[in-house]
């Protein structure tokens, strides 16, 4: 019978080691599993951002909303470029990229897949230039380009599939009650921690990539550090650039760990 259940576990581990594409993320180089396409990933954001944008109010403001437009498409033109000419030429129809500008006290920004980005008006206040702007833009087009949506899915696929064909499986072979009841509550903590935001190790990667993609954009990545300093002083209850981020001191710290790279692509 143990045989049986080695054989059996062993099958399982199998398949979910067996399924999906194996991707790399530019920049960094880090290995990703994901089991969601990019066309499903870019088809399902558009659906979503094109909801939101019909109960959301734009800003009235002309002369940020045009700053907030200008600053995102260098990124994205930036990005495209460097997509282009290190392998990933494939990549870049993933991306229909649009900025907006909304009416909204929280100090935040949010990327969509496939490029759909939201900066709220109570953002620019402590951004202050342009530069700064494009720190956050280049974090938030980070998460898409890295693709950590599509990450966090495909986890979640595997926690609640694997969950069912794991169930099949020690019922069949006899597991104790107990046991199951476990497995149980270990995929819903999975899945719960999967639906609360992205990962510290997302967020410090999105902090990499968009120092980067900031600088190769002509914007001087310098101005992170007293960016982050600013948003600091704002306190967690700022809005979503701080959940599930890195602390402060140790985000500033990492950022001065990259300045070296980043100044490397800068050109005014």
């Amino acid at each position: 019978m143990k045989k049986i259940k080695l054989v059996l576990v062993s099958l399982v581990a199998a398949i979910f080691v067996g399924c999906g594409t194996t991707s790399t993320v530019p920049l960094t180089g880090r290995k990703q599993t994901l089991m969601v396409s990019d066309g499903d990933m870019l088809s399902l954001s558009t659906q979503e951002y094109q909801k939101y944008m019909k109960t959301a109010k734009p800003s009235t403001n002309a002369k940020n909303t045009a700053m907030v437009k200008r600053v995102g498409q260098n990124l994205a033109n930036a990005v495209t470029t460097y997509l282009k000419n290190n392998g990933y030429a494939s990549e870049v129809s993933n991306f229909a990229w649009e900025f907006n500008l909304v009416q909204d006290k929280q100090v935040n920004a949010w990327c969509m897949p496939g490029g759909k980005i939201v900066v709220y008006e109570g953002l620019l206040p402590v951004t202050q230039d342009e530069a700064s702007l494009a720190i956050v833009l280049g974090h938030e087009i980070a998460h898409a380009v890295a693709k950590h949506s599509a990450e966090r899915l495909s986890k979640e696929y595997k926690n609640q599939y694997g969950a069912a064909i794991l169930g099949t499986v020690t019922q069949a072979v006899g597991v104790s009650s107990g046991t199951q009841k476990l497995i149980d509550l270990v995929q819903s903590v999975g899945g719960s921690l999967l639906t609360s935001g992205f990962s510290r190790k997302q967020e410090s990667e999105a902090d990499h990539m968009g120092l980067i993609f900031a600088a190769m954009a002509g914007y001087n990545p310098n101005v992170a550090v007293t960016f982050w300093q600013r948003m600091a002083s704002q306190g967690n209850g700022s809005g979503g650039l701080f959940s599930d981020h890195p602390s402060d001191a140790s985000r500033i710290s990492n950022i001065q760990k990259w300045m070296p790279e980043a100044l490397k692509y800068y050109k005014k």
